[in-house]
């Protein structure tokens, strides 16, 4: 009798692990001096969600949203798989946007999985809908305090474009004397975004390594990459700044190990 107790012990506190990893969500606050951001818009506060997929935090994504708002931030950007090709449930993934749309601008790029569902026309023209300033290779003016900045947003290279090819429409005719923040899904191909003048980039894709083991990080991929790089936190590369999300959910059945869903802040400070 006293084994059987310890192994659904054992087994209601594994249960208990997993569903702590895959819900309960974890705030991760930065705050980044950036050359070239006006001083009018110091302490500009930035909300990145990435990569939800198909999870649900509470009903109609209550917590999600409430989480978000708590906040306070001044622009919410979205980067990339907010359905999941395995499990497709756009209604759930809108419930989300459509409390993010009441707390702040809201801007949004597509993932891998939103190209795969092949339903990405049909996405972006929800989104819109709702107000979401949806970037497909192309830019947009962010006004603050009597000065401005440019969102630029690309595709996900599925989608059939270079990475390059993409960031030359985004950037054809704009201002590159302006702080630039960049919205793409995948972070591997920071070079490319580096040698183009982005000041700032937000990505995701990676989901921080999906199974992480404490004080050492990810230590494989959801592609099942072994010790894979460029996968969560903030990197420097040249005069560029690049903010990776871990993300929120998973993709298909795929699962977190030491891995929370995360919810980025940032905090912008002019040099």
């Amino acid at each position: 009798m006293k084994k059987l107790i310890k192994i659904v012990v054992a087994l209601g506190a594994l249960v208990g692990f997993v569903y702590i990893n895959q819900h309960w969500l974890q705030l991760t606050k930065y705050a980044i001096v950036v050359k070239k951001l006006p001083k009018k818009m110091d302490g500009l506060r930035i909300v990145q969600i990435s990569d939800l997929h198909h999870s649900r935090f509470g009903e109609n994504q209550n917590q999600l949203i409430q989480q978000v708002q708590k906040q306070k931030p001044d622009i919410i950007v979205i980067t990339g798989d907010l359905v999941d090709r395995y499990n497709y449930d756009l209604e759930r993934s809108l419930d989300a946007v459509r409390g993010f749309v009441k707390i702040a601008p809201v801007y949004y790029v597509v993932g891998n999985h939103e190209v795969s569902t092949n339903d990405v026309n049909h996405i972006k023209e929800k989104l819109t809908e709702l107000g979401v300033h949806v970037l497909s290779n192309s830019a947009e003016n962010f006004s603050m305090n009597g000065t401005t900045i440019q969102i630029v947003g690309i595709d996900d290279p599925l989608s059939g474009k270079t990475t390059d090819e993409m960031l030359n429409l985004a950037l054809n005719g704009e201002d590159k004397t302006k702080f630039q923040i960049l919205l793409a899904h995948r972070p591997e191909y920071y070079e490319n975004y580096e040698q183009h003048g982005i000041d700032l980039t937000f990505n995701g894709h990676a989901h921080g390594g999906q199974v992480r083991v404490p004080g050492l990080g990810g230590m494989i991929d959801h592609q099942l990459h072994l010790f894979p790089s460029h996968i969560d936190g903030v990197e420097q590369i040249g005069d560029m700044t690049q903010i990776i999300s871990r993300g929120l959910g998973n993709s298909g059945s795929t699962i977190r190990i030491f891995n929370r869903p995360e919810i980025v802040v940032t905090d912008l400070h002019a040099k």
